[in-house]
């Protein structure tokens, strides 16, 4: 990215990409401790509140800052329904009428949580940008490479959808593009490390440095771990039982938290050398790892703090969305704050 006109140079990432990083990764469900056991709110370091653990750093590294693109490219068989609940939570990231409010969409809303990402910044001061829009989509029902994907697969399955005969994706020099794969491919580490990463496409595999971010269904294979709290692991006790879906579909909604997750540290973080905890760019500790697994006003460890309920379908949720929709994503680590934060917190 240029840092004065904030756009992705297709250069400017060359000696980065020499040697590959490992991407970053991410699961939701409650951490555990040396002994297996559940974490308690008091146990873990990412828990509501926690800033004197916690070293945010800013390494001098660009945002997005310009209006975002996010461009899916659903590999694998996408019912009908599974896509609308996608794409209206991507809608929902800026409706219209959200420059001045939530677009007509109640409180709390996904706006609103967009909003505490738009509050990171480069060094010329550029915010994140609150434009978010949907863009071209491109759809691979064949799975064209096949059932198992490696991590650099997925920068081929980019490269396949902007470079298809017909229909291809734009090289778009705002666009984000979200790989979405559904429940009977396999992804590399998906369900034992990672649900879902984000990194920047090298030019000797795509062509072009195009951010870019994968997200799993999980169904079929761990909903325990990358749908929770829709499943819960058997490691948890105490009866807990799990949150009925606003969607009515464990796999997709636990998807959208995910992809929630993963374009609040794409905003953020797109080249490895923006926003992050630690010290290695490789395995960043990003504004939304800071709080994994919270949701809600008291949320750490196995507790997910507290949601809203639907009057009509008794689902649990947290913001709501465009066409009615509700959503339940986690919250992110908010940088004035110093601790996490989200739209429906108590002290909103």
């Amino acid at each position: 990215m240029a840092m004065a006109m904030h756009r992705f140079s297709l250069c400017c990432v060359v000696l980065l990409v020499l040697a590959p990083l490992a991407a970053v990764a991410w699961r939701p469900w409650p951490p555990r401790n040396g002994s297996g056991e559940v974490e308690g709110i008091g146990a873990s370091k990412k828990f509501e509140g926690s800033s004197d653990f916690v070293k945010l750093q800013y390494h001098m590294g660009p945002v997005l800052a310009a209006d975002i693109t996010v461009h899916p490219i659903w590999y694998g068989r996408w019912p009908a329904e599974q896509k609308r609940t996608i794409r209206a939570f991507l809608r929902s990231l800026s409706p219209p009428g959200s420059a001045s409010g939530d677009g007509g969409i109640p409180s709390p809303s996904v706006a609103a949580w967009w909003r505490t990402v738009r509050l990171y910044t480069d060094q010329t001061s550029a915010n994140v940008s609150g434009v978010v829009r949907l863009g071209r989509e491109k759809c691979d029902a064949r799975a064209s490479r096949g059932g198992r994907l490696t991590r650099l697969d997925i920068q081929s399955v980019v490269r396949d959808a902007v470079t298809a005969r017909t229909r291809p994706l734009p090289v778009d020099s705002s666009g984000v593009y979200l790989v979405l794969t559904s429940p009977e491919v396999v992804v590399e580490n998906f369900c034992g490390q990672v649900c879902g990463f984000h990194y920047f496409t090298f030019p000797s595999v795509v062509g072009y440095t195009l951010p870019y971010a994968w997200v799993g269904n999980s169904a079929a294979r761990c909903p325990e771990v990358c749908a929770y709290p829709f499943a819960i692991p058997s490691y948890v006790g105490g009866g807990r039982r799990a949150e009925a879906p606003p969607n009515g579909d464990v796999g997709v909604d636990g998807m959208v938290s995910v992809i929630a997750h993963e374009l609040a540290e794409l905003a953020s973080n797109p080249l490895a050398n923006a926003w992050y905890a630690g010290e290695d760019p490789s395995f960043p500790t990003e504004i939304a790892d800071l709080c994994e697994g919270i949701y809600g006003t008291g949320g750490g460890g196995a507790y997910t703090g507290q949601l809203l309920t639907d009057g009509r379908s008794g689902a649990s949720y947290n913001v709501n969305g465009v066409g009615g929709r509700k959503f339940l994503v986690q919250w992110v680590w908010n940088p004035i704050l110093s601790y996490c934060s989200g739209p429906n917190a108590l002290d909103q």
